[in-house]
């Protein structure tokens, strides 16, 4: 049996968690670890991040990294095309959502999300780096309906757990959705929403949500 440890407001997490659904996977799930830098966390992931997903006694970091695990080790529901090509086209598209738009956008998350602020240097970095991002995956994106083309894939996985974050949190910090000159985006977003395991993700999501910030305002 696999096991996924993570949390289920990690973006990250999610995105596995998503895939794991989808592709009709058993596993059992630890939802209660969070990124340190502490043992014994170190000791299971290096990096002290989340998600790791353990196999058989050996223990998979990174998102993307276990994802392709799961998919060459359970091809029955690919979340891939079978053409070389267009499997790199949906490669393309999850490492351009994540490294061009979410860990751009992340660099205002201490102000959108956590209470802190960030400086008007970095907001203008941001929107900077973002406009590319954002031009460059509209360029990318086919939406047709999905977000690589006519199948599901792992890039639609990406997409709604990233995006909703990109869009969300330049909103409260930069005045404006980055996004929103893309507005198939939020069809793409709903369209996901109705299908039952992304519907599962994303209620988790929210009630891990609604239950931190309940615990702020007892703390």
């Amino acid at each position: 049996m696999l096991k996924l440890c993570g949390f289920h407001l990690s973006n990250y997490h999610n995105k596995v968690r998503v895939a794991l659904l989808e592709k009709g996977i058993a596993f059992d799930e630890d939802a209660s670890c969070r990124p340190t830098q502490k043992e014994p966390w170190i000791t299971r992931s290096p990096m002290g991040k989340v998600p790791i997903l353990e196999v058989d006694g050996t223990t998979l970091t990174e998102s993307q990294v276990i994802c392709e695990y799961l998919e060459d080790a359970y091809p029955a529901k690919p979340l891939y095309p079978k053409d070389v090509l267009a499997r790199a086209k949906v490669r393309e598209l999850v490492t351009h959502i994540e490294w061009h738009m979410e860990m751009v956008a992340r660099r205002l998350y201490l102000q959108s999300f956590f209470g802190g602020t960030v400086s008007d240097e970095v907001k203008q970095a941001v929107d900077k780096d973002l406009s590319r991002g954002v031009r460059t995956f509209k360029a990318l994106a086919r939406f047709d309906p999905f977000v690589a083309g006519k199948d599901l894939t792992l890039a639609d996985c990406a997409a709604f757990v990233h995006l909703p974050l990109v869009s969300l949190s330049t909103k409260l910090v930069l005045g404006r959705d980055v996004l929103e000159d893309i507005p198939q985006v939020k069809d793409l977003i709903k369209m996901l929403r109705a299908r039952p395991t992304f519907a599962r993700v994303d209620e988790d999501r929210k009630t891990a949500t609604a239950e931190m910030a309940a615990a702020a305002k007892k703390s």
